[in-house]
């Protein structure tokens, strides 16, 4: 790892131990959350170059999974979380060993027709609610010892996964398997030409990505002690793409900074009612025009380092 890559992470982990103690914890929490939502979602389409328009299917079912485990089974919140990641790595492995079948905007069609089909499934099964969703998850003890009813202690528990969860993402990308990604984006008939069999690459990314996505579904569902339609709703699928080209597609720490906009504008703007959607459309176009690589991405070009 570069130098100016670990002074970035030990900073960011410094601040993260602070901020409990300077925000609202809940805000806080659900700010990490969608972080590693985006940085999920950058590795698919950052480094895989594969657009998905149904990301919402693996965040929103590893919610529901995790939620009705915690409730339900009576899970501790640590298998719980695993249990809905791996769900959403199971549909993730089913999604995408069909979606990868086809590229282009077609991949990004029948990424969503896959995720409306999840979320017409959460409306109408009976274990996930309805339109009511999965309400009052118990936060429990976590190992069976250490209770998460205090907003500090799961914030950090909340922390871990997080900030593991941002550290694994890194070294996938820094991997070679991260390598081949990125020469499958750039010219895949050439990788094809080495020897690489693209659609194992671009199946195994989509797992990781869906698998990711899943984790922090599932941390959401423990932080709200809910689960619901909202999670599974086509929006969220636009919110992460959002998130993810604000604060720059294919750089490591974009898509959390993009997040952090996102969701703090999400955050202070509520009073603005219906008008929170215009000012972030509104936001995102002067982004664009002033930020066309995103906001990390910009830097990353002044700074002549990859961030």
């Amino acid at each position: 790892m570069p130098r100016l890559h670990k002074v970035i992470f030990l900073v960011l982990l410094a601040f993260l131990i602070a901020l409990p103690f300077m925000v609202y914890p809940i805000f806080a929490m659900k700010v990490m959350c969608f972080a590693l939502f985006a940085a999920a979602f950058n590795l698919l389409l950052g480094f895989g170059g594969l657009l998905s328009f149904g990301h919402a299917a693996y965040f929103g079912g590893a919610s529901y999974v995790a939620a009705h485990a915690a409730k339900v089974w009576g899970f501790t919140p640590e298998l719980a979380v695993l249990a809905g990641t791996l769900a959403a790595a199971l549909l993730g492995l089913a999604i995408g060993s069909l979606a990868i079948r086809r590229q282009g905007i077609y991949f990004a069609m029948v990424t969503l027709a896959f995720a409306q089909m999840v979320y017409f499934f959460a409306l109408q099964a009976e274990f996930t609610g309805g339109e009511d969703g999965i309400q009052g998850v118990p936060r429990g003890d976590l190992f069976g010892m250490f209770s998460l009813q205090d907003n500090i202690a799961l914030y950090f528990f909340v922390l871990a996964i997080t900030f593991g969860g941002i550290l694994a993402l890194y070294r996938i990308v820094h991997s070679p398997f991260g390598q081949v990604l990125k020469a499958i984006r750039e010219n895949e008939p050439r990788a094809i030409s080495l020897g690489y069999q693209v659609n194992r690459y671009k199946l195994m990314v989509f797992t990781l990505s869906a698998t990711f996505a899943g984790l922090a579904g599932a941390t959401k569902s423990q932080i709200f002690q809910l689960a619901s339609l909202t999670d599974v709703h086509w929006s969220m699928s636009g919110e992460v793409v959002l998130m993810t080209l604000l604060g720059g597609m294919g750089t490591i720490f974009g898509p959390l900074v993009g997040a952090a906009i996102i969701v703090t504008m999400q955050n202070y703007l509520a009073t603005f009612g219906a008008w929170v959607t215009i000012i972030q459309g509104v936001i995102f176009v002067l982004g664009v025009l002033l930020f066309r690589e995103g906001i990390v991405g910009v830097i990353s070009r002044l700074l002549k380092r990859r961030l």
